[in-house]
């Protein structure tokens, strides 16, 4: 079975494998080729490939442990996620109670900004 924790950690940490790794990589986890089919590609033994994945699984997750990016925009996501919900109940809140206009735009363009984040992706 697949990780796909490593399809993402690609596309945090991709530009820094080497490119017959990163080849390799992506085409294991996002193309979902077979060991076979990737040394057919590359014009490598399917040792070499599996070699490479390996590798470039062991320098992504140590990267990760290091640096973590992935693990600090995914908390990002969450949050900005419960501020949009958030912002949501306030502008309904206002519109049953008080119908303020003010705090109706306000919650809009919050909801706006973090509508705008997610599409950022």
């Amino acid at each position: 079975m697949k990780d796909l924790h490593f399809s993402l950690l690609i596309d945090f940490y991709g530009n820094l494998l080497a490119p017959k790794m990163k080849d390799a990589l992506e085409l294991y986890y996002n193309e979902d080729l077979s060991l076979s089919e990737i040394a057919q590609h590359m014009q490598i033994t399917r040792q070499g490939v599996r070699d490479n994945i390996k590798r470039g699984e062991q320098f992504l997750a140590e990267t990760e442990a290091r640096l973590g990016f992935f693990k600090r925009y995914s908390g990002l996501e969450d949050q900005m996620e419960q501020i949009s919900n958030l912002a949501m109940n306030i502008r309904d809140f206002n519109i049953r109670h008080h119908n303020t206009p003010e705090l109706n735009q306000f919650a809009e363009e919050i909801i706006s900004i973090a509508a705008n984040f997610k599409e950022q992706e």
